[in-house]
């Protein structure tokens, strides 16, 4: 009855146990008020070009899960539709989330009792000096044992709570991995996307000054004929063509390598067809940006969610590594049957049980639980700093892209005065030079600024677009708003 008494107190302690080690508090947020030093303007220069739109800062507007729609693309929308179902990258951070799971239940298997059944045929002889087993005296006979074994380690201490705490916290902090792959997809397809748009947008505008410098090289020439202008004023402008036709092979192999990673991101080969193509005229800048509140951005960030599950697992481990050095109580039983002959297995008199319990506590193993237990303290400590590390980071992103979206409208009001200025004096100049009241070298300058002018508001506008969105990934990303994957991928 003893024994029984004991089995029964270490179960309920196993049960209602506290666990060793410290609870977890998670980080308090920052308690800055904002994210830059100056306080942000009610909203973004505005440019009478396309894009040109003031675009208003919104504090602590929500983000909407498919937040790339407010791009109003129709081709983005189904070429980030296509990549969420067959980008690997994506799959196997979902797959990496089932590894976690798996972890956390099979180590909540070691709350339960271990149960075993063996079966052991012998055929075995007794040496003749020694006594025979048996009760017939046989030297040489055949032995069979059935049996069940129980185990149970009650977990008093509560090493194995705290082990599972941990692996629940890295399955927590792959969720949330999976969250950041997602978000990392959503926006590299963005990006490369505007990248494309970008691209043909300088294409277009070279192949507009080539066109330009094309008919200039006539003007020249017929004026060359008829003996106005000299030799070397032709052949300045032949090369000045030529400087800009070569400008145009680069910008194209650009576009077929961005054509290649958009079909990477999609899950493709680069030999299979893309039929979505971008260009800016084609997508709408958000007008409403949203600003979160900085005590919200540590929720909303999935790396910073990550960083401080990573941290709540190295808090548990050092509750496991405290157990260790603790006493070890392991509780077994077994009962069976054991005969010469099978079929007298389970017979009368053959049965057999027994019951155990065993205590072990560390007494010296050369300081190496002390010192695994500094170690996980130290991996805290670690854990903490990188955590820290990963905060101040996500803060650095989110005002590193509002001090870009702000100047990227004063620098795209910049940009489209320069080109419109430019556009006005070439053709001012044209003009003249075909009245001969102005000299070769006066088309010359006269093209490099507009090409200059072009091609610079083109890349401005990109920049405003991107950094668009850059805003949103920095922000989180509205993951918490999803509703676009089957359901229990990102829970």
């Amino acid at each position: 009855m003893a024994v029984y008494r004991i089995i029964i107190i270490l179960f309920i302690l196993s049960l209602t146990g506290c666990a060793v080690g410290p609870d977890f508090q998670r980080p308090t947020a920052p308690t800055v008020d904002g994210y830059t030093q100056q306080p942000l303007p009610a909203q973004t220069a505005s440019v009478e070009v396309k894009g040109g739109e003031a675009q208003r800062f919104v504090k602590d507007m929500d983000i909407p899960g498919q937040w790339w729609t407010l791009f109003h693309s129709k081709p983005l929308n189904d070429l980030i539709e296509q990549s969420l179902k067959a980008n690997p990258d994506l799959e196997s951070a979902q797959a990496a989330l089932r590894v976690a799971r798996e972890n956390v239940y099979a180590q909540q298997g070691a709350f339960s009792p271990s149960v075993e059944a063996n079966f052991n045929p012998t055929r075995q002889k007794t040496a003749g000096v020694l006594t025979s087993p048996l009760a017939n005296s046989n030297y040489t006979y055949s032995l069979h044992t059935a049996q069940v074994a129980v185990a149970y380690v009650p977990d008093v201490f509560g090493g194995n709570r705290r082990q599972v705490e941990s692996l629940k916290a890295q399955a927590d902090s792959q969720r949330f991995q999976l969250e950041a792959t997602y978000l990392t997809l959503t926006s590299n397809v963005v990006t490369a996307a505007l990248q494309e748009a970008a691209l043909r947008g300088q294409i277009a505008a070279t192949r507009r000054i080539i066109d330009i410098q094309s008919k200039s090289l006539e003007l020249l020439k017929r004026q060359y004929e008829l003996g106005q202008i000299a030799t070397g004023d032709v052949v300045a402008q032949e090369a000045a063509l030529a400087q800009v036709q070569a400008m145009l092979p680069p910008l194209e192999k650009q576009l077929a390598q961005q054509r290649d990673l958009l079909a990477r991101l999609a899950g493709r080969f680069p030999s299979e067809s893309l039929v979505e193509e971008f260009e800016l005229s084609a997508l709408q800048l958000p007008h409403e940006l949203p600003v979160s509140l900085p005590s919200k951005l540590v929720e909303q960030r999935p790396d910073v969610r990550s960083a401080e599950e990573q941290l709540h697992a190295a808090s548990a481990e050092i509750g496991v590594s405290i157990a260790n050095r603790l006493p070890n109580i392991t509780l077994s039983a077994s009962a069976g049957s054991s005969a010469t002959a099978i079929s007298q297995l389970f017979m009368p008199g053959t049965g057999f049980w027994a019951l155990a319990a065993n205590i072990t506590q560390p007494i010296f193993q050369g300081g190496t639980l002390l010192h695994r237990q500094r170690a996980a303290e130290a991996a805290y400590d670690q854990a903490a700093a990188q955590y820290s590390s990963v905060v101040l980071t996500a803060f650095q992103n989110v005002a590193d892209t509002l001090h870009a979206i702000q100047s990227d409208s004063d620098a795209l009001k910049a940009a489209a005065a320069a080109e419109r200025a430019a556009d006005k004096s070439l053709s001012i100049v044209r003009q003249q030079l075909e009245l001969g009241d102005v000299s070769y070298l006066a088309l010359l300058n006269a093209e490099q600024t507009y090409q200059q002018a072009i091609i610079s508001l083109v890349q401005t506008l990109d920049n405003r677009y991107t950094d668009t969105a850059a805003l949103f990934q920095a922000l989180g990303g509205g993951w918490w708003n999803r509703s676009d994957v089957p359901s229990g991928v990102g829970e």
